[in-house]
């Protein structure tokens, strides 16, 4: 996951009193093209070292979860914002907007970014103290919670390995549940928040927060919802199939009826990836094998250089650090560090090549391009290409040309292995809608019975069956809903966007027809074709501007459902 420091759609800061200028109606264009400069210029004296300052703050607090590194990260978000919700300087930017003298492309797209940038924070700065508050103490709480299953206390590399691996249907209940009281301590704080947030976006003139995220971020609510209906039509029949294929084995595995099939049977504390229902243990050609290091040479060998990167990053699990994993652009200037906790599986495998996927896309976008240009296209175009390359931890042809799998066992594998993937992007499609669908309406309604709101929503796309008599906050113990809201759409967005240039790399880069069989291993122009297409622009155009220049067609869901669903 690529973490954004900044809540409620923050990008920069300004003082105006730093600029005196005269803007009247009959102000020439020249001038007004000057003033905007001038602006520029003082908001990234003020923006740029607060913007690297509080990048490492909240680095650091999530590495040590101490206290005090988590209340000077809160007092930075809280400085960084408080400089967004100047009501002058959001004048003057809307002043520029309305003018129609910006039309210098690069300009122009300053003004619509730094614009949305000041318009989602015109508020209140105590309310906007008060989320950033509220988001920290969560963020802690979910940090250092640790679930306790009798009298031992796991890790979540342990809860992971035990709803994978162990066939006690006690037990695993036992474990799933202990993870669910993550959700149990933080539910009334996320439920505030949610209500501080619609405030937020009530004072600003959006129905509600969710509805404000989704705008302000260029994307258009009612597209979004058009795209998940078609996403739903396209995947439900083969799910479902896939869903009575997971119960048969789940069934004879756990030796249960299928009707007592319960969510702990299913691998995970989600049911957001592919459970392992088919003979393939890919565990073992990751066993013993240094996958920090694999991730290094797996990108240089396709020109992305991430060596520096890896250096700048904390990889192993320790004592109170974060226990996910994310990537962070500390200064927009090449200092792009990942957090993960690697053990040698799979799991970390795609992990790391998820988020050096994020960390490639950052470290490559033109330095040249104006200081808040420099980030991608959009949250899900970085998705994309993290997704694109998460995929190979689980692809034969990557198995043997990066890890060395010997071909007898690629032969013995190759099946298994695909219909897994196939099973994941159908099993994440089904949760991405869950997600999606859960927190508009939570957003739209947050008083509403939300634990039956959930399992409303589970039981219809993922089809588990709601434990009897459960009436918990089992939603909350998702740490996206808290602190990175209205953002889950946007992975599946990526994975349709994966699939594209996937398809289009295949044909015009490496000239085959062979989709099925790649892993871009020693091709080294698909890292040009990336660099020079997808990141170096950063947000120098529109999402699907960029997409549309990239591959030749806007987001389309063609190439998922030609790779997954047909």
């Amino acid at each position: 996951m690529k973490r954004f420091i900044f809540p409620v759609g923050i990008i920069g800061s300004m003082i105006i009193a730093l600029i005196i200028t005269s803007c009247g109606s009959s102000d020439s264009k020249e001038k007004t093209v000057k003033e905007f400069d001038e602006f520029i210029k003082a908001f990234e004296a003020k923006y740029i070292p607060l913007y690297k300052e509080t990048a490492l703050a909240s680095w650091d607090a999530n590495i040590s979860g101490k206290d005090e590194d988590y209340a000077k990260s809160g007092e930075l978000d809280y400085k960084l914002t408080k400089l967004f919700s100047d009501k002058t300087d959001f004048e003057k930017l809307k002043k520029f907007k309305e003018s129609g003298d910006i039309t210098d492309s690069l300009k122009k797209r300053e003004l619509e970014i730094l614009y949305n940038a000041f318009l989602g924070n015109q508020v209140d700065t105590v309310k906007m103290k008060e989320i950033i508050d509220m988001g920290k103490e969560i963020e802690k709480k979910f940090n250092t919670f640790r679930a306790v299953v009798g009298k031992d206390t796991l890790t979540d590399n342990k809860i992971e390995e035990i709803l994978k691996t162990s066939t006690d249907s006690k037990k695993l209940e036992e474990t799933w549940l202990a993870t669910k009281k993550s959700g149990k301590n933080v539910a009334e704080d996320v439920i505030k928040l949610v209500k501080k947030r619609n405030e937020v976006a009530k004072d600003l003139g959006f129905s509600n927060y969710h509805e404000m995220k989704l705008k302000l971020s260029e994307q258009d609510p009612n597209e979004i919802e058009k795209l998940f209906d078609e996403l739903d039509s396209l995947t439900k029949d083969g799910f479902a199939k896939l869903k009575n294929d997971m119960d048969e084995y789940f069934a004879k595995h756990y030796n249960v009826k299928n009707e007592d099939l319960m969510p702990w049977h299913y691998q995970g504390k989600f049911f957001q990836e592919a459970p392992k229902i088919y003979e393939v243990d890919l565990d073992k050609y990751y066993k013993g094998k240094d996958i920090i290091k694999i991730t290094e040479d797996y990108f240089k060998s396709i020109g992305l250089d991430v060596a520096d990167l890896i250096k700048n990053s904390d990889l192993k699990e320790k004592a109170g650090k974060n226990q996910h994993a994310f990537c962070t652009d500390i200064d927009n200037e090449g200092d792009v560090r990942v957090l993960c906790n690697v053990v040698d599986n799979e799991n970390w495998m795609g992990t790391m090549l998820h988020e050096y996927g994020h960390a490639a896309y950052d470290k490559y976008i033109d330095r040249s391009l104006p200081f808040v240009l420099r980030d991608p296209a959009h949250t899900f175009t970085t998705e994309a290409i993290a997704e694109l390359f998460g995929r190979f931890a689980t692809n034969p042809k990557w198995l043997k040309d990066v890890i060395g799998v010997p071909e007898k066992d690629i032969d013995k594998i190759k099946e298994n292995v695909n219909k897994s993937l196939r099973l994941q992007m159908l099993v994440f499609s089904r949760w991405s809608q869950v997600m999606y669908r859960f927190e508009k309406s939570m957003y739209e309604n947050p008083d509403q019975d939300l634990n039956k709101l959930w399992w409303t929503l589970v039981e219809k796309y993922q089809m588990l069956k709601k434990p009897a008599n459960r009436n918990e906050p089992d939603w909350a113990s998702k740490i996206h809903i808290a602190l990175y809201p209205c953002y889950y759409h946007n992975y599946l967005m990526g994975e349709l966007l994966a699939s594209q240039l996937h398809y289009y790399m295949t044909k015009n880069i490496l000239k085959s027809e062979d989709y099925a069989n790649q892993s871009y291993y020693n091709k080294a122009e698909i890292g040009k074709y990336l660099i020079d297409k997808v990141f170096k622009p950063g947000s120098k155009y529109g999402w699907n501007e960029m997409i549309e220049k990239a591959t030749g067609e806007k987001l389309t869901a063609k190439y998922y459902a030609k790779q997954f669903v047909d």
